[in-house]
């Protein structure tokens, strides 16, 4: 058995190398993340009998790309309790090496599960690898595209009409809001990350509202007291819409201003715009106090953040609990699919999508069929074809860690 371990600046080309070096019928033992990029390891002639952590670590490398040895960080001071663990594990040598050779036999059970889960999933039907990729592509999680081919593939047929019952399941899982904001109106807070469009959506709403009750009947309030020139844009499409408009940087002040427009049937709140990241995100909750307020919750999800970070803005926004989202920017996003795909995993509902900055035409009621149809247009003009030895890491670990 050969053993080459194969550096790379991203796992796309690690896999290239360990094809073009050792050829289609190479066994992926492990793959990790390591400084600089990530680091497969690779086997042929294939024979677990003569594999241990020792032949492993001895294995040749193949990088792409120099490898810098890290300088070592200066000492520092560790907790007692971490001071005593390290005291006990330098004199014990041999449980170093179990822990070392237990991780490496984890890594290396993980890429042979992944390998044979994805091995045997494409034998079983080669449809399906098709099927698969169309929904990595749409934008769908790997945990969501395996549910959804399980169930459309039971039934015989093609690729294409696999692809249109798979397109019609995820039509009825799209989530939505039941409230009409423009019927029933009421106190309404725009929340989201900075960039995702508040104060935009925020006049578009407005303007909707205006043009059906009169402008009389709506207000605005301004929390973005952060970004230079927030509270001026607000004001100025207050101006244009001839809809008032008042700050407020407190609980008090916030109150102060319902209060003077407890008259009016809809009052939009334009929160600040922070990271998913920024601690100071607990202020603002305190600040709009959900419970003393009665008000509505609408979290604004930019279409062109990638779906993990979508995942991280609705986790931390959570804290304010969101009655629904507002998809923005999808006429500037490559893959509609991805916050199709982070509503439905957290079962937040869509009320609005927002295409554009023109006020208020760029704003529509959201429609399941609408946003999928728009999700599989930009597929077809934008989307590229998934990478296949991503799709068998990725994909395959999905399937293994499934039947574990």
């Amino acid at each position: 058995m050969k053993i080459k371990r194969f550096f790379a600046p991203d796992i796309r080309q690690a896999m290239r190398m360990v094809r073009e070096e050792q050829g289609p019928d190479a066994v992926i033992l492990s793959n990790k993340r390591v400084d600089g990029g990530v680091e497969i390891v690779a086997a042929i002639d294939y024979d677990e009998r003569a594999l241990s952590p020792a032949s492993l670590a001895q294995a040749p490398s193949v990088s792409a790309t120099p490898r810098v040895s890290p300088q070592p960080a200066p000492a520092a001071a560790l907790p007692p309790v971490a001071e005593a663990r390290e005291r006990m594990l330098s004199g014990e040598p041999t449980l170093l090496e179990m822990k070392n050779e237990l991780h490496t036999l984890r890594r290396m059970l993980e890429g042979q599960l992944s390998g044979f889960a994805w091995g045997a999933f494409v034998r079983g039907d080669p449809r399906r690898v098709e099927l698969i990729e169309r929904l990595l592509r749409f934008g769908m999680s790997a945990a969501q595209s395996r549910a959804i081919v399980e169930a459309v593939m039971s039934v015989q047929g093609d690729v294409d009409a696999a692809w249109h019952r798979a397109l019609d399941r995820i039509t009825g899982g799209l989530p939505l809001y039941g409230r009409d904001l423009m019927t029933d109106g009421g106190i309404v807070a725009l929340v989201g990350p900075t960039g995702a469009g508040k104060t935009t959506t925020a006049a578009k709403l407005a303007a909707n509202y205006s043009l059906r009750n009169g402008p009389r009947q709506v207000a605005m309030i301004s929390m973005d007291s952060c970004r230079i020139g927030g509270w001026e844009q607000l004001r100025a499409y207050g101006r244009l819409l001839d809809i008032a408009v008042r700050t407020a940087d407190s609980h008090e002040e916030l109150h102060q201003a319902l209060d003077e427009f407890s008259d009016r049937s809809l009052v939009l709140i334009d929160t600040g715009g922070m990271s998913q990241y920024d601690g100071g995100l607990q202020r603002q909750v305190d600040i709009l106090d959900r419970s003393a307020l009665g008000k509505q919750v609408m979290l604004l999800l930019p279409a062109t953040c990638r779906q993990s970070g979508l995942g991280d803005v609705i986790e931390a926004f959570s804290a304010f609990g969101p009655d629904a989202c507002i998809v923005t920017k999808v006429d500037e996003t490559t893959c509609l699919g991805g916050v199709l795909s982070a509503a439905v995993t957290h079962q937040l509902p869509i009320a609005w999508m927002s295409d554009g900055q023109r006020v208020p035409e760029d704003l529509h009621p959201a429609n399941a069929p609408e946003l999928v149809a728009r999700a599989t247009h930009i597929m077809n003009r934008t989307g590229p074809r998934i990478d296949e030895d991503l799709v068998s890491l990725s994909f395959g670990r999905e399937i293994a860690n499934a039947q574990h």
